[in-house]
């Protein structure tokens, strides 16, 4: 019957189901165009010898074992990028959710705070980053006040033991953006909750631990997701400062995949290397799926 009603009803405010396809048609058309064919051709290239000028020459699985076995900044370039994302993930979430937790109270200038912590992710990114390399200038005035306070300061990308720290250190400062989101999440949650807790006498720590924190674990595993696919294909930040310097200790999967498209013009070998990034991002977004029952809690409707 509401089937019917729909077909016969169309300038009353609901439309016929054809009018969906014609409303996502474009999106549809985009999708396949600028993403779904494009994957399928680095799919064929990357079992291809192909320069990006000359017809790819069909190769079978030589990229493949010239990855894993003649290629040996594959492995390091690997290892490399997951040691950052083991470092900046947890650092940039534990900031985030800080930030939310304190922007979420009632003070003076809140929303004047969480437009400066916001900032630098609107800020572009190869502009910042710059900037940064300034900073981490032995002569800038920053390592003139760690000079002061501790007699020397570190080389920030010019050693290759504090480099990676350099780069967590940036990818911390971005941490606006998930603070956004966590803070929504914060928003969401009723005070019903406090106010239970707090006439069971429970404690500002425990309502955080066993009220804030399960209920926005939906909201932590997005943002976990987000920083983890950004992490590992993380390369704008390392080619700006330093280009995998010093002594290739921040050389990361993306730059290494670079430079073999655009530098020695291996395009097939990139192709293989970008979908083995695929494969390797949707391997850990598949277990932390699977895993997120354990510690991701959603609120259900109970009859």
């Amino acid at each position: 019957m509401v089937k019917n009603q729909e077909k016969k009803v169309k300038h009353g405010g609901i439309y016929k189901e054809s009018d969906f396809f014609k409303f996502v048609s474009l999106w549809i058309a985009g999708f396949f165009l600028f993403t779904m064919i494009p994957m399928g051709y680095s799919l064929y290239t990357s079992f291809t010898s192909w320069d990006g000028l000359r017809r790819p020459v069909w190769t079978g699985l030589v990229n493949y074992e010239k990855a894993f076995l003649k290629d040996p900044m594959f492995i390091k370039s690997i290892l490399i990028t997951l040691k950052y994302t083991i470092y900046a993930v947890p650092v940039n979430m534990v900031i985030a959710l800080l930030l939310a937790v304190l922007l979420n109270r009632r003070m003076p200038g809140r929303d004047v705070f969480r437009a400066i912590f916001y900032l630098p992710a609107v800020i572009s990114g190869v502009a910042m980053y710059i900037a940064w390399q300034f900073i981490f200038d032995r002569a800038s005035f920053m390592n003139y006040s760690i000079a002061k306070l501790f007699r020397s300061a570190p080389g920030w990308i010019t050693d290759p033991k504090w480099s990676m720290t350099s780069l967590v250190l940036i990818n911390a400062f971005t941490s606006g953006s998930s603070m956004l989101i966590i803070l929504a999440a914060l928003q969401g949650v009723s005070t019903d909750y406090y106010e239970v807790a707090e006439l069971d006498g429970a404690r500002p720590w425990q309502r955080f631990l066993y009220i804030t924190l399960p209920l926005i674990t939906p909201t932590l595993f997005y943002v976990l997701i987000m920083q983890l696919i950004a992490a590992l294909q993380i390369f704008t930040q390392p080619y700006i400062l330093t280009k995998g310097g010093p002594m290739n200790s921040i050389y990361t999967y993306g730059l290494h995949l670079y430079n073999q498209a655009f530098r020695y013009k291996y395009f097939g070998y990139a192709s293989c290397l970008s979908w083995i990034l695929f494969l390797l991002m949707m391997g850990i977004t598949i277990f932390l799926f699977k895993t997120s029952k354990l510690w991701v809690f959603y609120c259900e409707e109970v009859d």
